[in-house]
């Protein structure tokens, strides 16, 4: 955590441990690291998010923002566009990238294996930018 009246642009580097983890709007766990809160960032967060075998995400989009994926362990797969009308999968070791204002809805496939992945994104405060879409929730039962 910044020091009283420390900011990103005191150019000070630090290190960080996980933050606690906290269930996000869109209804996943999150371990914060990098962020507005936790170290002053200004443009970008970075977290690890973990979804549960069988559990899913709520539809959502991040508004303004862009998302940078890396799977470090499991397979998700996510529904996503406008009506969830495109699928893809996230394997460990690739990347996925999504635009801003895309809506998504990402899911764990595995019925016994959790999948972990790390998340960048372009917004410094962890869910200010997260728009819910109840009205899609129900497409991909």
């Amino acid at each position: 955590m910044p020091k009283a009246g420390e900011t990103a642009a005191d150019g000070i580097c630090r290190v960080v441990g996980p933050g606690a983890d906290f269930t996000g709007r869109q209804g996943l766990s999150y371990a914060p690291g990098i962020s507005a809160e936790s170290v002053g960032a200004k443009g970008l967060h970075l977290q690890i998010v973990t979804i549960p075998p069988g559990a899913r995400a709520k539809a959502h989009k991040h508004e303004g923002h862009e998302t940078a994926i890396y799977a470090l362990a499991g397979i998700s797969r996510m529904w996503w566009g406008e009506r969830l009308e495109h699928h893809a999968e996230l394997r460990p070791g690739e990347y996925l990238y999504i635009p801003a204002g895309v809506p998504h809805l990402p899911y764990n496939p595995s019925p016994t294996e959790p999948c972990t992945a790390i998340i960048a994104r372009t917004d410094p405060n962890e869910q200010e930018s997260v728009v819910l879409l109840p009205e899609l929730d129900g497409i991909h039962p």
